[in-house]
């Protein structure tokens, strides 16, 4: 699996990670999941991922967060955001601070596949 793409998905609901591990595993990803967005934050840091998946709202550090940090760490990175709370506005903080997309809860792992599709076509 040395040609399969990094994804890193961050989101402190863990049956989000886990259906989304299942679902993307299946393809050419090597998937990450993590509930403690601090935890995620340290694997940034030591680790160039090529997507990451973040909810936007979560404890303690929230999604912009975890997206100013991949996009410091490497510029070529593809954030996907996701949110249950669908509000415009957030939307486009995210897309102006560098986010890839904007996903709304819930959608299908055909939905995720399709936009992390999109993501690694640019890299």
């Amino acid at each position: 699996m040395g040609n399969a793409y990094e994804v890193l998905v961050v989101d402190d609901e863990p049956i989000v990670g886990k259906q989304l591990k299942a679902a993307l595993s299946k393809g050419a990803f090597n998937v990450e999941t993590y509930v403690v967005p601090a935890e995620a934050l340290k694997r940034i840091d030591e680790k160039e991922f090529d997507v990451v998946v973040t909810d936007i709202r979560m404890d303690n550090v929230d999604g912009i967060e975890v997206l100013e940090r991949a996009m410091r760490k490497s510029s070529r990175t593809k954030v996907i955001m996701i949110t249950g709370f669908a509000m415009m506005e957030l939307a486009r903080h995210a897309m102006e601070k560098g986010a890839f997309d904007f996903l709304s809860k819930p959608f299908t792992p055909d939905d995720m596949r399709a936009a992390i599709g999109k993501a690694v076509a640019q890299i």
